[in-house]
């Protein structure tokens, strides 16, 4: 019952029970002002998986322009040293100028580095090959900054002789101190960058993380201490100005700095904080992401085992290693419009039983993407589940085993290559077009690569409207043309499809050699019922064209290996595909294992 003035004792006893003596209170939730540690540990993935996925060349880009931004630390604090008369105190002032860009700016710098892309690879969502790629990347692209930095310096009149003077004091300190004390050294300062970037972090607002790099990168020149890309501008100015040997500056000086930076950045602060978090310190950061990690081997050697790098959403269950079945993976960008190669699978499979058709949605995602909050994550694969409904009955009308999944990603080209090399699927089929988030080809890896370690067929249709009834197969014979033969029987013994075969010769003095041929390769293939066309003109494409006006598909070996790659690039100059009025399906087959494919177990 409450009192007179509407309190209620009861509350009014627990409310006081429940307040410490201090005031603050005893129960309940107290929203924090900053960071903990878990949260701030999911920021820097989110941020290390945009950095690792990077680019080659927008990289390298970064890190020269990081490496030139250091000129300023060092032009300033040689100036500063001369218009001070060497005050150790006043002439570091402007020291962290030239991180202040670096960090404000967004530029890559390697002792930055010791820390983000760590955390990402001691998580195993990427591998070691990955990490020494990225490191590589940044560091030459710093070094070649600063080394651009320092012949500007040195050939641009830029110091005054009192500044010239310091500036080649401090470099000569450097290469003068021992080796043992530059390492040490060094470590502090790989301790103090590292920090910097757990700090940031951390920060709220801009003006808490610039008086932290301010002060923190202060600390590097008071503490007579030594960071890897200043030092090597030091040490190119003493080079450029013909003082020191390059060899000799490299082993004595910038070597040990480098250990000593690297080291100082990984142990003492991306090893002590990786540990002082919790073990669901991924659930914002991957959709069940501590499950799914990068397998020993595909940590350890990469690309060459399988997987570099684990996509932010990835709902397919591990695949479970059977020699005897037959798996055909259907990447989907759209599934309410991509019926046609779905159906092309199901007819490839339908042949191979025992056979698994795996549909995997892939969702394109802007590479700001990790910023999602796990109920946003759990609505995308609602969504899509949803979506694949139509797939998964489909599939099943044709009596073959289905499975689906879902891929969350902004690497979507990439995604593809990874996933049918972790499932060792045995055929890849796949709609191209506008409408597919591939369309555009992203790829953080070079395509030479992705294309050129194909582990799968592949067969990629421009779909039109799928008819199998009446088939066009153009051949000059060789392998690029097996996988199509193969295709071709397949449609032929599931959907009763009429075969034509087609060959073209230089002239109708040929005539009767390419007929002969035709009629061998048939026969090889088992197409000998196939009705055959041979075709003097000499004009491939304009041969293909005219006899394709009877036919609803066109089956087009890869004359080369690289059809993904040229499609990507636009480069596949092969004007029929986009002139007929049919479905066209494109081939390719991979090539021999490697001796490192074989070593590493890759199908």
């Amino acid at each position: 019952m409450d009192d007179e003035d509407g309190s209620d004792p009861e509350r009014a006893v627990r409310d006081a029970i429940e307040r410490s003596r201090s005031g603050a209170p005893a129960v309940g939730a107290v929203v924090r002002d900053r960071f903990s540690a878990d949260e701030v540990f999911q920021r820097i993935i989110a941020a290390a998986d945009e950095e690792i996925t990077s680019g080659t060349r927008e990289l390298f880009f970064s890190a020269l322009a990081g490496g030139f931004a250091i000129t300023i630390t060092f032009l300033l604090h040689s100036s500063m040293t001369a218009t001070t008369s060497d005050d150790s105190v006043v002439s570091a002032l402007l020291y962290p100028l030239g991180f202040i860009y670096i960090i404000i700016g967004g530029y890559q710098l390697y002792t930055e580095n010791t820390l983000p892309p760590v955390a990402l690879t001691l998580e195993r969502l990427a591998s070691l090959p990955a990490l020494l790629r990225h490191w590589s990347i940044v560091l030459a692209g710093n070094f070649i900054g600063g080394a651009i930095g320092a012949a500007a310096l040195t050939w641009g009149d830029v110091f005054s002789p009192d500044a010239t003077a310091a500036a080649l004091s401090h470099a000569q300190h450097g290469v003068e101190t021992p080796v043992t004390a530059l390492f040490f050294k060094a470590v502090f300062a790989g301790l103090i960058v590292a920090g910097v970037v757990w700090i940031v972090y951390a920060a709220r607002d801009t003006l808490s993380r610039l008086v932290v790099v301010y002060l923190a990168f202060l600390a590097i020149p008071l503490g007579n201490l030594f960071h890897v890309v200043v030092s090597f501008t030091e040490m190119m100015y003493l080079v450029f100005a013909g003082n020191l040997g390059f060899t000799v500056g490299l082993t004595r000086f910038i070597v040990p700095v480098l250990a000593g930076n690297t080291l100082g950045g990984i142990v003492l602060v991306t090893i002590v904080n990786y540990f002082q978090t919790t073990e669901h310190r991924l659930e914002s950061a991957r959709f069940e992401g501590v499950d799914r990690q990068l397998s020993i081997r595909e940590w350890t050697v990469g690309s060459l085992a399988g997987r570099s790098y684990v996509s932010m959403i990835d709902t397919a269950e591990e695949a479970v290693a059977d020699d005897a079945a037959y798996r055909v993976l259907v990447p989907i960008g759209n599934p309410r419009i991509e019926s046609g190669v779905v159906d092309l699978a199901c007819l490839i499979a339908s042949e191979r039983v025992p056979a698994t058709v795996h549909a995997v949605h892939i969702v394109q995602t802007p590479r700001a993407s990790m910023s999602y909050r796990r109920d946003q994550h759990e609505r995308i694969i609602a969504e899509s589940e949803e979506l694949m409904t139509d797939i998964r009955e489909t599939t099943r009308s044709y009596g073959v085993s289905c499975e689906t999944s879902t891929i969350v990603s902004h690497r979507s080209f990439e995604e593809i290559f990874d996933t049918a090399a972790r499932e060792q699927s045995n055929l890849v089929v796949m709609g191209w077009g506008s409408d597919r988030p591939w369309g555009a080809g992203h790829t953080d890896r070079p395509l030479a690569e992705l294309t050129g370690q194909l582990s799968s067929d592949i067969l990629v249709l421009k779909d039109r409207g799928f008819d199998a009834s009446r088939v066009l197969l153009p051949t000059a014979g060789g392998p690029p043309s097996d996988l199509s033969a193969e295709v071709a029987r397949a449609l032929r013994s599931t959907v009763d499809s009429e075969i034509t075969l087609l060959h073209v010769v230089d002239g109708p003095q040929e005539r009767e050699m390419g007929e002969q041929f035709l009629t061998d390769w048939a026969v090889d293939h088992d197409l000998d019922d196939a009705v055959q066309i041979v075709d003097d003109s000499s004009d491939v494409e304009g041969a293909i064209g005219r006899v394709a006006t009877d036919h609803t598909l066109i089956l087009i070996g890869a004359s080369e290996q690289g059809l993904l790659s040229r499609l990507v690039t636009d480069s596949l100059y092969f004007d029929i595909i986009h002139d007929v009025d049919c479905s066209v399906l494109l081939t390719e087959r991979p090539g021999g294992r490697t001796i490192l494919e074989r070593l590493f177990g890759r199908t």
